[in-house]
């Protein structure tokens, strides 16, 4: 834990941003947006990416330290009004997928605490910019720079287009929250955490569209990981696509559990959130990969060591990495879910008996039954 430290009055700056941008949604449409930038040069990566922070598995005190450096450079504005200097720079650097330089000059001083408490918001030191100047030219892909200029192309379309040529999750969220994607008279600002779910919604919708018509999985599969106390199991049943996930704290025994079933969810999953979103993600990345479609049911054990919140990116990259490990293979449910239980804090009868799509496990009649 950190403890309160020495501060110090910040007027202005200069520091190499990781880059990383941020659209509030509070006062929606009139949204405060941002770039997040440290005071010093070089390779900031490691402030910022999810990505970063999990291949590196960072522990939450380092998390938080690193998360200390940046001030967060802001401005209000509508959501559609794009032609200000400082927005002009915030969407050059959403832009970009390296650290770039600027230089900052804020209206007031702030305070800058030189430690910071482990309960810390991961965006803090919120500060008005006067002016904001780059201090280098942005080295921008050119797949993202030719998208970026179609103003002709959905952003659906342009979204599904980034991921193809390999740009990540965390690039095309920037570039969706900073108004750079869409038909030109439908751009705007997309407050960060709405574009966050809404790329994981897209990216992972498009694969099903496919995934549905695959041959079913013939074996019961089961995908485990665990980072900054998110255990993570994944168990996947040889039968049509549905989808489920269960979360459950042990700090104090809080369920949070969402489902959708063989056809296209139509309504935000408001119980899990965007977590329900990158699971998705992850599963039908695999799914689409191995060219299968499974009934999927996610369990989510939240461990009294996950002390304070760091996004759904973390929650993507360790869904992610579950994947990435070669599959435990079962003939029996039973024997799976014994299996799960070995790694299991709780008794699995906790998550498996609020189970929907457990309870419909080998009653429900397969679809080609009704052709």
């Amino acid at each position: 834990m950190f403890f309160i430290g020495k501060t110090r009055l910040i007027k202005k700056f200069s520091g190499s941003s990781p880059p990383e941008i941020f659209v509030g949604k509070w006062n929606y449409p009139n949204v405060y947006t941002g770039i997040l930038s440290p005071e010093e040069h070089g390779d900031t990566s490691l402030l910022s990416s999810p990505e970063a922070w999990h291949s590196n598995k960072l522990s939450i005190p380092q998390i938080l330290e690193n998360r200390n450096k940046l001030i967060y450079g802001r401005t209000q504005s509508h959501i559609k009004k794009h032609h200000s200097n400082f927005l002009s720079v915030m969407q050059e650097v959403a832009m970009t997928q390296k650290s770039i330089s600027l230089d900052f000059q804020l209206k007031k001083p702030i305070t800058k605490q030189e430690e910071q408490a482990s309960n810390a918001p991961l965006i803090s030191k919120a500060a008005e910019v006067s002016s904001v100047r780059l201090q280098e030219n942005p080295s921008v892909k050119p797949k993202i720079d030719y998208l970026v200029n179609d103003n002709d192309a959905k952003s659906s379309i342009a979204m599904l287009e980034l991921e193809k040529v390999g740009i990540g999750t965390s690039s095309i969220i920037k570039l969706l929250s900073a108004g750079l994607l869409g038909l030109k008279h439908q751009r705007k600002l997309v407050p960060t955490r709405w574009a966050i779910t809404a790329t994981d919604d897209l990216l992972s919708k498009e694969k099903l569209k496919s995934i549905r018509q695959f041959s079913e999985l013939s074996e019961i599969q089961v995908f485990s990981a665990y980072y900054l106390g998110n255990h993570y199991e994944f168990l996947l049943l040889p039968e049509k696509w549905s989808f489920e996930v269960i979360e459950i704290s042990l700090k104090n025994l809080g369920v949070w559990q969402d489902y959708e079933s063989f056809f296209p969810r139509k309504i935000y999953a408001d119980s899990v959130t965007g977590a329900y979103y990158v699971n998705r993600l992850a599963v039908s990345e695999y799914l689409e990969k191995i060219k299968r479609q499974a009934s999927c049911i996610v369990f989510r054990e939240v461990r009294q060591e996950y002390s304070s919140p760091l996004g759904v990116g973390i929650l993507r990259q360790t869904s992610r990495e579950a994947f990435s490990q070669q599959p435990k293979k079962f003939n029996t449910l039973n024997k799976a879910l014994e299996d799960i239980q070995q790694r299991l804090k709780l008794k699995i009868d906790n998550f498996t008996s609020k189970s929907i799509l457990l309870r419909n496990h080998g009653i429900q009649k397969k679809l080609e039954s009704f052709f």
